[in-house]
């Protein structure tokens, strides 16, 4: 087993279920593990459980496409009972992650994340929508650094919201362990011309939490997820920006988000 330490959520796996750039998350502190995940012997006729006993308190089931992960009521300990495909595996741990995460007021969010002098920028929409694109325009043209390109994870703090990079980043190769305080978020249109304008009222709230993962499967999940949603909808602005993958959408997000004045100046 390793222990890998994710915002403030540690768990403990099983190495077979993870991948190599889950090192930069692995953690040496002597603490409790948050959530356990183990990774018994098996083969695909009986997926393991021919000489395994499974736990009594195993009473609940995350599934993803074949895989399957059997939990006990606090999902603090599991068992893969599948496992044709890590890929897959991975989402399940996402999925017990969140578990934890919502209670902790984060949320994930189908999105990109950039650095940009300390300062956080989420790029949301649905996939090929040309997230991972903005946040390389801005890697390219304005230096910042790219945290994740596709899943994103935010926290809300007494002082901030943070961005936070974890181990779970779709088909983007970018994942850094690191947060950024939230400056703004920006959901994605492709269009001709490039253009951007702030959300308000119902608009907002539609778009953004149309990009948010929601733990359906915990009791409260919903609960929990729209109150720190509506907690970070009331402090951080939110603009669509129809746009071209090009320095120009860079150069206008930026003097509408930072003013003419910008800090890259």
């Amino acid at each position: 087993m390793k222990k890998y330490k994710v915002i403030n959520i540690i768990l403990d796996i099983n190495e077979k279920l993870t991948f190599d750039y889950w090192n930069i998350f692995m953690c040496n502190e002597n603490v409790p593990a948050t959530v356990r995940l183990d990774f018994p012997h098996q083969n695909k006729c009986n997926y393991g459980l021919k000489n395994f006993m499974l736990g009594k308190d195993m009473r609940r089931c995350i599934g993803f496409r074949k895989e399957r992960i059997l939990v006990d009521d606090k999902y603090t300990n599991g068992l893969v009972i599948a496992s044709e495909s890590i890929g897959n595996i991975q989402m399940l741990i996402a999925q017990v992650f969140l578990t934890h995460a919502v209670q902790l007021q984060i949320l994930q969010f189908h999105s990109s994340l950039i650095d940009f002098h300390n300062q956080g920028l989420m790029f949301l929409g649905p996939s090929g929508i040309g997230k991972t694109t903005q946040a390389e325009l801005w890697n390219k043209y304005r230096d910042a650094l790219i945290i994740n390109g596709d899943i994103v994870f935010v926290q809300e703090t007494p002082d901030a919201f943070l961005g936070w990079g974890t181990p779970w980043h779709g088909s983007s190769p970018y994942c850094e362990n690191t947060s950024v305080p939230l400056k703004a978020m920006i959901v994605l249109k492709q269009a001709p011309e490039n253009s951007i304008r702030e959300l308000t009222g119902f608009e907002k709230v539609t778009a953004v939490s149309n990009n948010v993962f929601y733990p359906r499967w915990l009791e409260n999940g919903m609960e929990l997820c729209l109150e720190t949603l509506d907690h970070l909808l009331s402090r951080i602005p939110v603009y669509e920006l129809s746009c071209r993958p090009d320095e120009e959408a860079v150069k206008l997000t930026e003097e509408t988000i930072f003013g003419s004045g910008s800090v890259s100046d």
